[in-house]
């Protein structure tokens, strides 16, 4: 048998009718998008077009503010860069979390090798920004804050309509990286300048996302990052992936509260009774299906180990999981290294079971009870 799937943070199946609604768009309706001369190509645009109907609706915005690209990644480079070179005449300070996901991380250090200058926030105990902290950081030259929307590791829910309320009285585009949120928990882009979303999150297949571009109060700037045909309005060229692109849409269409989710979270929550067990991040204001945890005196990749034959879970982002060090958001909460080490995050989705979580349970409790004896 295969391990139970709890990693769902990292990566989700994709859900069995976004994949028959993708199918067709393989073998049967082929057709390029931009070929707007014959069926074929009028079958994928009308298909894509849906797509972007049906994102713009679930998050309050208008079609013609969804650019596709490859995922969150992209998206985030494209707002992120693309903001620094369109208003670099206007500033060249930055606002961002020292928790974000390394997709922020990263374009931020990069625009730093070119002169930009980022400030990058502290968190509290529980991962949140304090406001009174971010409003002091804005400067006359600062033209971007960057806040993701659900942190990926300890699951925490930042204020997002009070950051871009606060943003907007400043005259300060807000970005947020939504890859955890999208379709979790309530989302809208009223208070939001640029958004990043991925699918791959949502049981969408991997290889597909989107920015939110605001259009209106104001009409947000953006240098393009890919060059090369003058797809998605100009702001990132080549051909778009219909296939992927109907499975976003599908996907985003599907989701719905998580209830479910969160009661299968706080019922692993209730049975992990073990001494010397910490909850890393808030303990409400949280993604449903995220659970980070730290075990006293004992080892995490042991632990990892010691679970992974009965559950596939992950010691925090899948994209930094090899690195020998200490999770960086773990760090900036406050979580000293011997904890941060003996960490683990479960990710609970939409195909996990009253039975999953039971087992799940009791393979970490036996588990933790051999390694310490």
């Amino acid at each position: 048998m295969r391990p139970i799937y709890l990693d769902n943070h990292s990566t989700t199946r994709v859900d069995d009718r976004v994949l028959a609604a993708m199918l067709p768009y393989f073998t049967e309706h082929y057709g390029n998008p931009a070929s707007v001369t014959h069926a074929y190509g009028w079958e994928a645009e009308a298909a894509v077009k849906q797509a972007r109907e049906i994102i713009a609706d679930k998050i309050g915005a208008t079609p013609e503010e969804i650019i596709f690209t490859s995922g969150a990644t992209e998206a985030n480079n494209l707002a992120i860069k693309g903001v620094a070179e369109a208003y670099f005449s206007q500033g060249r300070h930055i606002i961002t979390v020292q928790t974000e996901h390394n997709a922020v991380l990263d374009p931020c250090r990069y625009l730093e090798s070119l002169g930009f200058e980022v400030t990058y926030l502290g968190v509290d105990r529980f991962g949140l920004i304090d406001l009174e902290e971010l409003e002091k950081a804005m400067r006359e030259d600062t033209i971007l804050v960057s806040i993701m929307a659900a942190n990926n590791e300890i699951g925490v829910i930042q204020p997002i309509d009070q950051i871009g309320e606060l943003c907007h009285s400043r005259n300060v585009l807000f970005h947020t990286d939504a890859a955890q949120a999208i379709g979790k928990i309530p989302l809208t882009v009223k208070n939001i300048d640029l958004m990043s979303i991925t699918g791959h999150k949502l049981y969408a297949p991997k290889g597909i996302g989107a920015l939110y571009v605001r259009r209106k109060n104001p009409r947000v700037q953006l240098s393009a990052q890919l060059h090369g045909g003058g797809h998605e309005r100009g702001m990132r060229s080549g051909t778009l992936y219909t296939p992927q692109i109907v499975g976003l849409g599908k996907a985003i269409e599907l989701a719905e509260p998580e209830e479910k989710i969160r009661v299968l979270r706080d019922r692993l929550w209730q049975q992990l009774n073990i001494e010397g067990i910490h909850l890393n991040g808030h303990p409400t204001q949280r993604l449903p299906g995220n659970l980070n945890i730290s075990i006293e005196n004992v080892d995490g990749q042991a632990l990892i180990l010691g679970v992974q034959s009965t559950i596939a879970v992950s010691s925090g982002s899948a994209c930094t999981s090899a690195k020998i060090e200490p999770s960086h958001v773990l760090t900036a909460i406050g979580v000293p290294d011997e904890l941060a080490f003996a960490s683990i995050r479960f990710g609970i989705g939409r195909f996990n079971t009253e039975a999953d979580i039971d087992q799940a349970a009791q393979c970490v409790l036996q588990t933790v009870k051999a390694l310490r004896s």
